[in-house]
């Protein structure tokens, strides 16, 4: 048994092989001590290696998927080795085989998988400074591809977020929240990925799928397919094509943009409060993953999002979207159920999960409002159930057992055998009473019993008294004291029937489920259409519905270069307040910057937030919180907000502020929203602001984005003089006593002051503190004393000043004020002004 165990170790020596022994699944040697530790689980020895006992460790089989979610959220991978042979046949160890392998990147389990997020399969292949990527949706069979410059990587992974990613070389791999893998260099090549997808997808090219310009992607893709058939031990036949994916779908945003806005988890790292959790009241897992997927990738063509915005639109005005809200209610997770038939893992209740939810299909069609959009083409797709539903009616319990090893999966009817087999078990009871009233009507023995123990069987047991009257087709079986048991043949047929019932019952079922997933396989494509269906319609309901709720507009398209915002909120912090000042925003082709300054804690960074989000919400497709919104062309979403470091890299607070700025200098163009929350904040007050005013005036002249900047330095406020198209705005606040009262208003102009003490006050510094810094901040504006130019390390000392001469200086040195009457220092005081 330890050379069978060892054979399945040498083909996967990095993965933790879990080898079923009877109700255990058993580990030894080092993954038996690394499990007991990760799990905190029992170590024993057993047996043993080179005279030293071999160290074991095991989970019940009943309960691994709950282990294995443990470990696979510790990034570790698992190679599952099941028993495929007869214990009651196999001479030596039974026969084993792999069944699966579970990595990060390939689950489709439901234990295993967070509902309403994606979990992604990635591939990465970088050549001459480009990088070629493909992921795999293993849990919907979604494959794409794409190849963008090695600079643009971090955002794509940022925005994709892979659960797994494997590399031919782990030196300088990316690192991130995905588990990391390695594979050979061979693998990730453009001509053996040609030649897996053709077989796969039974065509005689991949001209169809538009991959002759993506290469370096289409060599990783390779190296991502051969790894998923390889993890799941057979075709992927619920992955049906390949996409290949254009930056220029999206509205561009980097990693630090997305983690400014708080899309889908705050700056904590928490799930709320955010955008999502915000508008996620989708009644599907499925319609939450699509809110997930579409507030990250907001769409560049503004046809489709303005065609999301119409089906809105009429589930808002024809108030069908509760109503098909609650139609959607306890609709299953068709998308990764339909991925678990493919993959042939899918257990009973998916399958009465999956039919009770196409039976509600032609309800939720009937719900649908006529859209003449998105929404009849949703109808369409949902008022056609497939064959499947008719055949899951026919085919599957009610409430089928969770496990087919349990049985009663199959319903009464379905199969005259299985009928047959299943009678033999529940008619047991009445058999061998109606033969035990036959036998004593003809024996005439009164206190004759038929009866069953698992030791002998069904035997027929007559006391010692009447053994005369014994038939002579009665067999002896046993004798005990007082009594002798027998058997006939008709109770020898019946038990032989009876004994293999279960077994064979179990048998059949086994067969029949496996026909079953055989006649679904050609409905998962319609079966693929109708979760994207339901999807979407979840998401854009969530939309209709929080449009309602929150009193939201939809955004209106134009083609020229325009923002303007009426009334426009921050969608998240009005929900956290208990009133929120709307404000406006105007930006045209002659006002592309606004100089924003203000109080700390005024709301500049919620302002620009808010327009920043009201600019996404609107290309998700989604209505935004404002009175009336118009936008012109948009390509992408540039933040600079907040104070952070990245020691790991070697990076200060200041080296990642300038690094985050130069990534929007080279990349923002006239059809960009830059947002800058205090550029230069990192270093000397000159230096910042030269940085600040160079940064800015770039963005003005070079640039010429639409542009949001946020600063303390008061200097800057003399761009609008030089430069037409910047327009001073602050947010304002009054004293009121030793408070300040912050008004949350937009207003044009700049600011007066910071009311930096004030704040510092209300974030309750030591009152001395508070008092010291107001008597220097008196000081420093009654004097308008600079602190001087930085001075040079490495400068010789400047000379020595030269003495002044003049004659005022000289009759001031000269007198003694102690000996003055006043009389005669006013004298004194005329005639040095006369000598001056």
């Amino acid at each position: 048994m330890m050379q069978q165990y060892l054979g399945f170790k040498r083909q996967y020596p990095d993965l933790l092989v879990f080898y079923r022994m009877g109700d255990f699944y058993e580990l030894f040697f080092e993954d038996a001590i690394r499990v007991a530790r990760l799990l905190d689980i029992t170590q024993t020895h057993r047996g043993q290696s080179a005279g030293q006992p071999i160290p074991m460790a095991g989970v019940p089989f009943h309960a691994v998927e709950q282990y294995l979610a443990r470990l696979v959220k510790m990034g570790e991978s698992v190679v599952i080795v099941e028993q495929v042979g007869d214990p009651a046949t196999s001479k030596g160890p039974v026969e084993r085989a792999i069944s699966r392998i579970v990595t990060p990147g390939t689950l489709t389990d439901a234990s295993l998988l967070d509902e309403r997020s994606d979990s992604l399969l990635m591939a990465l292949h970088v050549e001459r400074a480009r990088a070629g990527v493909a992921w795999l949706n293993l849990a919907s069979g979604e494959l794409k591809l794409t190849e963008v410059a090695a600079n643009v990587l971090p955002s794509l992974l940022d925005r994709l977020r892979p659960a797994e990613l494997l590399v031919a070389d782990t030196e300088g791999a990316p690192e991130g929240s995905w588990a990391l893998t390695p594979r050979s260099a061979w693998q990730f090549d453009a001509l053996e990925a040609t030649r897996l997808l053709t077989a796969h997808f039974g065509s005689r090219d991949l001209s169809a799928f538009d991959v002759a310009e993506v290469p370096i992607a289409l060599a990783a893709c390779g190296a991502l397919f051969s790894y998923a058939q390889a993890t799941q031990q057979r075709a992927l036949a619920h992955v049906t094509t390949l996409a290949v994916e254009h930056d220029s779908n999206w509205l561009r945003m980097d990693a630090a943009t997305r983690r400014n806005l708080e899309l889908t988890e705050t700056l904590r790292g928490e799930a709320a409060p955010t955008l999502l959790s915000l508008l996620d009241t989708c009644a599907s897992s499925m319609g939450s993953r699509w809110l997930r997927r579409a507030l990250h990738h907001p769409l560049r063509d503004r046809a489709r999002a303005d065609a999301r915005q119409e089906a809105v639109a009429a589930l808002r005005d024809t108030d069908r979207a509760d109503l098909v809200h609650e139609a959607l209610r306890g609709i299953a997770d068709i998308e990764r159920i339909a991925a678990r038939v493919a993959l042939r893992t899918a257990r009973p209740r998916d399958l009465s999960s999956l039919r009770d939810s196409l039976a509600k299909l032609p309800a939720i069609a009937d719900a649908i409002p006529l859209d003449r959009g998105l929404l009849d083409q949703a109808r369409a797709t949902l008022a056609q159930p497939p064959a499947a539903a008719a055949l899951l009616a026919q085919a599957v319990m009610d409430e089928p057992a969770a496990q087919l090893r349990d049985g009663r999966v199959i319903r009464a009817g379905f199969d005259a055998e299985l009928d047959e087999l299943r009678g033999l078990q529940d008619n047991c009871g009445e058999f061998l009473l109606a033969l035990e009233a036959r036998e004593r009507e003809r024996t005439g023995i009164a206190n004759l019993k038929v009866e069953y123990n698992r030791v002998h069987g069904f035997y027929i047991e007559v006391t010692n008294a009447n053994a005369g009257r014994v038939p002579d087709d009665y067999r002896r079986r046993q004798t005990l004291k007082n009594a002798e048991r027998y058997i006939t043949p008709e109770l020898k047929a019946f038990e032989d029937r009876a004994l293999s019932a279960a077994e064979r019952a179990t048998s059949r079922e086994k067969f029949l489920y496996e026909q079953l997933l055989d006649a679904l396989a050609p409905e998962l494509p319609q079966l693929g259409d109708i979760a994207r269906a339901l999807s979407e319609l979840d998401g854009l309901i969530a939309f209709a519905r929080a449009a309602q709720r929150h009193d939201y507009c939809r955004p209106q398209f134009v083609d020229e270069p325009v923002i303007t915002i009426e009334r426009g909120r921050h969608p998240v912090v009005e929900q956290q307040v208990d009133s929120f000042i709307a404000n406006d925003t105007v930006m045209h082709d002659a006002r592309r910057m606004l100089l924003i300054t203000g109080p700390n804690m005024g709301g500049k960074s919620t302002y620009m937030r808010q327009v920043a989000l009201i600019a996404l919400m609107a290309h998700c497709g989604c209505p935004v919180p404002a009175r009336a919104v118009r936008l012109g062309p948009l390509d992408a979403i540039h933040t600079r907000i907040g104070a952070s470091d990245d020691l790991a890299s070697g990076r200060s607070t200041f080296m990642v502020e300038m690094t985050e700025a130069a990534a929007i200098l080279h990349g923002a163009t006239e059809r960009s929203l830059v947002l800058m929350d205090e550029i230069g904040r990192g270093t000397s007050t000159f230096d910042g602001v030269a940085l600040a005013q160079s940064i800015a005036r770039h963005l003005l002249t070079r640039n010429r984005s639409w542009t949001l900047f946020a600063t303390h330095y008061f200097e800057l406020t003399q761009l609008a003089a030089t430069h037409p198209v910047c327009a001073n705005m602050h947010l304002d606040a009054v004293e009121h006593g030793n408070r300040i009262v912050f008004l949350h208003a937009i207003e044009e102009g700049p600011a007066s002051q910071s009311y930096g003490i004030e704040v510092a006050a209300l974030a309750g510094v030591p009152g001395t503190v508070i008092r010291d810094a107001r008597r220097a901040l008196q000081q420093l504006e009654a004097s308008r004393v600079n602190a001087g130019p930085q001075a040079d390390l490495f400068a010789p000392p400047p000379p020595p000043p030269e003495p002044v001469t003049h004659a005022a200086v000289d009759a001031l040195g000269a007198l003694d004020p102690d000996s003055l009457s006043p009389r005669e220092a006013l004298d004194a005081l005329y005639a040095l002004k006369k000598l001056l």
